[in-house]
């Protein structure tokens, strides 16, 4: 053969190899357990996204109120380019935006946003829960797309989980045909049936399966500290972030598996006449929806302590250090309640936020008054929105994180989020930096929100996206460029890193408040 002909020869050879290498990654067809799935590309093609993928069979017909079963495998390529269904839910948030085609009983699908360049890329591997109490949310909504975070150089799943009537409903039969005695948490173990996929399949994907940090928001924190409570699913992960919630409250705890037993089978003979399993069965899911909508009951069905899933409370999991021990990073938000709450159609005055306060706590109102302090009205009105935020959120979260640094044998990192996003409430007041407020920003996806944000809102958003990411790939979130976040430890005064548009770490200043609440009994 001439040289002529020998050099036609290479390219063409060059040409073959290189398509073929293309074609096994570049073409967004990646191999899962179950068959094929091909995605698409950005708009950059920097970042393969797959929509839609299914991580359990659809929990229809008889597999309602069941634990989630494999799904049955596919020949051929499967399309994953487009949101599979939300799960059964109503119109509960006027916040949430849904871009997949609507809710549909059969909804157990994950996402896939990656940046490997090849399936041997072995990247931190991020697992988002999604909030809304349990009765709504979707792995569809725009401000958890997980693009942009996956520039950050981690790949990025979420996924729908069960919600209301169809994740947490319980009934004896249930816990018979269970194998296990329990019923209920189907939303909860449907998430454990996401990260059992994500452990089995990210690696094709260029995921490390050995380096999954699972976090969530409200619901989803609540999930994350139950997932690390979990024996069924506390060795599926090796890192937590909670955003504003966990178990450890004293008004939004699970029940125990025999009270949501009784008040699930009132709820079922009032609103269909029967407690029959087999005929709540063939109900229609529309019909099922309807009629937990009606009841107005705060969160009617939600995740109890079934004794299978959920042994015992969260609390006494974590207080006999029985939690996945992996470094926990968790905070929430400055204005998680507000006085509103407290107040309702009263004036927000100092005498009014007294006479409550006495109303509630009876002879301990002189100590909560000390640390909710109202001498002036401007004073009471603020220690409102403090206390229904702690009330609703940053005590449990607070307990979680400590007792994540007493028994879990890893470090802790607390965060206060502070940026209030422009906007204002139906009073037509600043929402300041609400419940939920921060998503958008640990997505680096604040134009999912048609706000006039600043530029400081970008920072903020681009430096929490690189904190988050920065804990998934090393369990510190530290970084090159980054403010110093401390540990949250009593060596250092238990640091808190506040979140805003200068970034800075502080000592801890409320803990004195939170160790009365740890200590004062329930109330309403």
């Amino acid at each position: 053969m001439n040289r002529r002909n020998s050099a036609w020869e290479f390219r063409a050879i060059a040409a073959i190899a290189m398509l073929c290498a293309g074609s096994a990654w570049a073409a967004d067809i990646v191999h899962t357990a179950a068959g094929d799935v091909e995605g698409a590309a950005s708009s950059d093609s920097k970042i393969r996204i797959f929509k839609g993928i299914p991580y359990a069979a659809p929990p229809v017909k008889d597999l309602r109120w069941k634990a989630p079963q494999p799904v049955e495998g596919w020949t051929g390529v499967r399309k994953a380019t487009e949101f599979g269904a939300r799960c059964m839910q109503g119109h509960i948030y006027a916040d949430m935006i849904f871009r997949d085609n609507g809710p549909d009983e059969n909804c157990l699908y994950l996402n896939v946003w990656t940046p490997a360049d090849s399936a041997n890329a072995h990247l931190p591997v991020m697992v988002w829960i999604y909030g809304g109490g349990f009765a709504a949310g979707a792995a569809s909504e725009p401000r958890q797309d997980g693009e942009n975070l996956a520039r950050k150089g981690v790949v990025v799943v979420n996924f729908n989980y069960r919600l209301g009537i169809f994740g947490f409903f319980s009934h004896a039969d249930l816990a018979k045909e269970s194998g296990h005695n329990a019923s209920g948490n189907y939303g909860l173990l449907d998430q454990a049936a996401a990260l059992e996929w994500v452990k089995k399949n990210i690696g094709a994907f260029g995921g490390d399966a050995g380096n999954i940090t699972i976090f969530g928001e409200s619901a989803g924190s609540f999930s994350v500290s139950a997932l690390m409570a979990s024996p069924l699913s506390k060795d599926l992960f090796q890192k937590a972030i909670g955003e504003s919630g966990a178990f450890f409250g004293k008004t939004l705890g699970a029940k125990s598996l025999s009270d949501s037993e009784k008040a699930d089978a009132r709820f079922a003979e009032s609103a269909f006449g029967t407690a029959s399993l087999k005929e709540l069965r063939e109900k229609s899911a529309d019909d099922l929806l309807q009629a937990a909508l009606k009841d107005k009951s705060i969160v009617r069905f939600a995740p109890n302590i079934d004794g299978y899933f959920l042994p015992e409370t969260v609390l006494s999991i974590f207080s006999h250090g029985q939690q996945a021990h992996v470094p926990l990073l968790a905070g929430w938000n400055a204005d998680e309640g507000s006085y509103h709450a407290i107040f309702k159609d009263e004036k927000p005055t100092a005498e009014n936020f007294i006479a409550w306060a006495r109303k509630q706590y009876g002879k301990q109102a002189d100590e909560f008054l000390r640390f909710y302090p109202a001498a002036t009205d401007a004073e009471a009105k603020e220690s409102a929105g403090a206390a229904m935020g702690d009330a609703f959120i940053g005590y449990s979260t607070w307990k979680w994180i400590n007792m994540q640094l007493k028994t879990g044998q890893s470090p802790v990192y607390r965060y206060r989020f502070e940026d209030a996003p422009p906007g204002t409430d139906e009073h037509g007041e600043s929402r300041g930096a609400y419940h939920s407020a921060e998503i958008e920003f640990v997505f680096d996806a604040l134009p999912s929100k048609n706000l006039p944000w600043r530029p400081e809102d970008r920072k903020l958003s681009d430096e929490m996206a690189t904190y988050w990411s920065n804990f998934a790939k090393q369990g510190d979130p530290n970084g090159e460029g980054l403010p110093k976040w401390p540990p949250y430890d009593a060596k250092d005064g238990y640091q808190v890193m506040h979140l805003k548009a200068e970034p800075q770490a502080a000592p801890e200043k409320h803990r004195a408040r939170y160790e009365f609440l740890d200590r004062a009994p329930e109330h309403d």
